[in-house]
């Protein structure tokens, strides 16, 4: 079930190549489908999952029963009225102007079609005052969406936070007064004292529960058994869920979210059961103690609900360019709900994940983000009525001659993130081609039970991924019992520092204790994540890579306070540190050290800075963190320009056009252009000379989703291009209709067919379905400047001509396949076109 090449090839009965398209089969219509509002639900997994491409019930073939319905029901159709040309321009026919699965969008036709669009309902404005309202309410409709897509996602997010926590305390025990409290909300009304709020009376281990008792090895044990036990069984059902009902519920999301946003389709990635399941296991898989976060896959949960919701809006349900812009203000909605950055989330779909971003994309990003954040604080998921999710409070400001240590973290976060993507693509590639990628379910239970298994004895990664880097952002006051904050206690009053701080002072035993585990609890975490980031359960990589940069920050941090203590008369630490003074703050060494590693990996810049900053509440250490963000970046792209989810990307084979890729080479289009002179001639449509069995026959033995129109086939003169799934609908649908269309009718793209004899059968007029002015470029054209008309137009193809004469075509996988031989890689791991 879990072999993606044979299941992928059981679909489609041929490769892909050219301009092949993976959504028809030889020899008939029967492969192609009409999409209906609710087509995204078809479950296909293909980043190595499984892949089911069984058709769903709203989605039926072409000679369906309700396709017949709805054609017998027009005049004119079947001979039951007076025989006409058919022209779909006039008269549009179902499925025309709609794109297969596993295409790419033609995103110049779906801007001209709204610009029609637009065009009608201004025209209709001036008649009436209805047709104005109308108007009003179309351009109100996208702000109405942006609404309901942040209070949507908002919820979503708020139950998932709160189930999440719930879930993560039920592995160290349960609630007597009622087992649906987590054990903060459990301990609220205990009248313990400060110092022992976590050990109210309310609240009882599993051993205690068991045993009676909650000291000794016996109740160690037990508690240790309880722990994995619970970690098994969520990481279980969270597999289980996902390979039963929803692949496309697994891993981060984001990479195929940048792909769709560049305007690929992938059917059902964004349905309404990979939203429901994805919720779910989300919940579960972060609850199992798994080194993985809930951030990116919140991003996918966003997009699912924008995509569910833009099926309300005739607009953004029949354009699929008007349906990415709210995809991408969705992508800032995901991030402004799991950290609570409004702004931060705005600036990453910017920056990381939009194609194509308008500045109305940018306003109702902001406004659906703002929506978003205020449902999260007005459900109050965090119970601490603030929306940042750690907040800190440093009270010493930080120092120029700091910025030193800074910039190593930031270089500690560029090596990192380096080795992290190689290490993961690696694992990932044995994954796929291994007998590992078959078994998904006794993967992620073994790495669940090593996990549990190795993190129960540290408390540092025995807590949640959020609750550690809130201890290592910590700053320690008077009243902390944390061992982070297990310095020699104060010998006179002038070693306090100002307010509830403290002066600098000597490390204690449980300072020492503390860093031991948190040297241990790094490498663990460095190594488990690599693992445990893409498997068959949602897994985002914000939080694990965080909590690596926040414990390497954390232990600098304190390394740099003893220093400053024992040395503080050090030329470095001369004039602004002096004894009994609060120089240091480790906390803030943590926050840079998580912004460096999550850059490192992600390489974002401007956006990760606002989004620590938002999420910590510190603006005052911008700096810092743009140091370290921008360190972190230089040294990781020293070691390879990709990011992690480029690098998915690329891993999946998807047509994705990175726009900061640059295009280095020398290469002209001839050079890359289909057909290669080894390569038979090209398959072009004329634009009078052919009849319907001709272009029947030509469709059947051919398997490209597109033909170029000429003028004959001695001239070659271009006329126009026409889409293969817009040409077979069309003919079917003109049998159909049309009285005495047969194979022997003239197929014409002109306004005004050539005369026929008088016993000839009717023409069939194809012109309003061409596409009179495709993208051309010379076959002496640059390839980097074909490359930016690709990337800046989001264009499926572009022809090749010489004076005017066709010589050939090329497509984004032809690009993408040339770019892969000249940096030497495969160019056949390109997939999909």
């Amino acid at each position: 079930m879990f072999h993606f090449r044979a299941n992928l090839l059981r679909r489609h009965d041929r490769g892909f190549d050219g301009m092949d398209n993976p959504g028809y089969h030889r020899g008939g219509f029967d492969g192609l489908h009409l999409p209906s509002d609710d087509d995204d639900d078809e479950l296909v997994d293909i980043a190595g999952a499984t892949l089911d491409f069984s058709s769903t019930d709203d989605v039926p073939p072409l000679s369906s029963g309700g396709y017949e319905e709805y054609s017998s029901g027009r005049a004119g159709m079947n001979g039951n009225g007076p025989s006409r040309l058919v022209d779909p321009l006039d008269d549009p026919v179902p499925g025309v102007g709609t794109y297969e699965d596993f295409n790419t969008i033609d995103w110049v036709r779906e801007k001209s079609k709204d610009r029609d669009r637009h065009r009608e309902i201004a025209n209709k404005s001036r008649q009436s005052t209805v047709a104005q309202l109308l108007s009003l309410g179309d351009a109100f409709s996208g702000w109405l969406l942006m609404l309901l897509v942040g209070l949507m996602a908002g919820a979503l997010a708020a139950g998932i936070d709160i189930a999440a926590h719930w879930l993560t305390d039920m592995k160290d025990g349960v609630c007597l007064t009622g087992f649906w409290f987590n054990h903060e909300h459990c301990c609220w009304m205990s009248n313990e004292t400060f110092e022992d709020r976590d050990r109210c009376p309310e609240w009882q281990s599993w051993a205690e529960l068991i045993t009676g008792t909650s000291q000794g090895a016996f109740a160690y044990i037990m508690n240790y058994l309880m722990y994995i036990f619970w970690a098994l069984l969520f990481s279980l059902l969270a597999v289980t869920l996902v390979r039963a009902f929803a692949p496309y519920a697994c891993g981060s999301g984001i990479p195929e979210i940048k792909t769709i946003l560049s305007g690929f389709i992938i059917r059902g990635y964004l349905g309404k059961w990979t939203l429901i399941i994805k919720t779910i296991t989300l919940v579960l898989a972060v609850s199992s103690g798994l080194s993985l976060g809930k951030e990116g896959p919140l991003v996918h949960v966003a997009c699912c609900c924008a995509n569910i919701l833009c099926h309300l809006f005739t607009k953004y349900r029949k354009n699929e360019a008007k349906r990415r812009e709210v995809l991408s203000a969705a992508a800032a909605v995901g991030v402004s709900v799991a950290f609570g950055a409004p702004i931060g989330g705005v600036l990453f779909s910017l920056e990381e994940v939009s194609y194509y971003f308008p500045l109305k994309t940018l306003w109702r990003s902001f406004f659906a983000a703002l929506v978003a954040a205020f449902t999260l604080r007005s459900i109050n998921p965090f119970g601490n009525s603030r929306l940042v999710l750690f907040y800190v409070e440093f009270h010493a400001p930080w120092h120029l001659v700091e910025l030193g240590p800074f910039i190593l973290l930031g270089i500690f976060g560029g090596l990192w993130g380096a080795m992290f993507i190689r290490a993961n693509i690696a694992w990932c590639r044995i994954r796929k081609t291994t007998r590992l990628g078959h078994y998904p379910v006794i993967e992620v239970l073994a790495v669940a039970a090593l996990t549990a298994l190795l993190a129960f004895p540290n408390s540092y990664t025995r807590m949640s991924g959020s609750e550690l880097i809130s201890e290592l952002f910590n700053d320690c006051s008077l009243l902390d019992s944390s061992q982070l904050c297990g310095y020699k206690q104060p010998t006179n009053t002038s070693e306090t520092g100002v307010g509830n701080s403290l002066a600098d002072r000597p490390a204690g035993a449980p300072l020492y204790t503390a860093l031991w585990q948190l040297a241990l609890a790094l490498i663990f975490k460095m190594l488990i994540t690599v693992i445990t980031f893409g498997m068959k359960v949602p897994s985002g990589l914000f939080i694990p890579s965080m909590a690596v940069g926040a414990i390497a920050g954390r232990l600098l941090g304190v390394g740099m306070e003893q220093l400053a203590y024992y040395h503080h008369d050090w030329l470095i630490f001369k004039g602004w540190c002096s004894p009994g003074a609060d120089c240091i703050t480790p906390g803030l060494y943590a926050m840079v050290g998580a912004a460096a590693c999550l850059g490192g990996a992600t390489r974002m810049t401007v956006s990760l800075v606002v989004i620590m900053f938002e999420l910590t509440g510190g603006l005052e250490y911008i700096v810092p963190l743009m140091a370290a963000t921008m360190t972190s970046k230089w040294v990781a792209d020293a070691f390879g320009r990709e990011g992690i989810y480029e690098a998915h990307i690329r891993l999946n084979g998807y047509p994705f056009l990175e726009p900061k890729e640059e295009f280095e080479h020398s290469s002209l289009a001839v050079d890359v252009m289909r057909p290669r002179r080894s390569d038979p001639a090209l398959a072009v449509l004329t634009q009078d000379g052919m009849t319907v069995g001709e272009v029947e026959t030509l469709v059947e033995t051919t398997h490209y989703s597109g033909f170029p129109v000429v003028i004959s086939q001695e001239s070659q003169r271009l006329v126009g291009f026409v889409f293969r799934r817009d040409l077979l609908i069309s003919i079917d649908n003109a049998r159909k209709r049309q009285e005495g269309v047969v194979s022997a009718s003239k197929v014409v793209f002109t306004d005004h067919a050539s005369s026929q004899p008088p016993d000839a059968p009717p023409p069939l007029r194809l012109r309003g379905i061409m596409d009179l002015s495709p993208f051309t470029v010379t076959d002496l054209t640059p390839m980097d400047i074909t490359v930016d008309i690709f990337r800046k137009l989001g264009l499926r193809q572009c022809l090749v001509t010489h004076n005017g004469r066709l010589l050939g075509i090329i497509t984004k996988k032809d690009i993408l396949k040339h770019m892969a031989q000249m940096a030497n890689r495969d160019p056949d791991s390109i997939l999909f076109n």
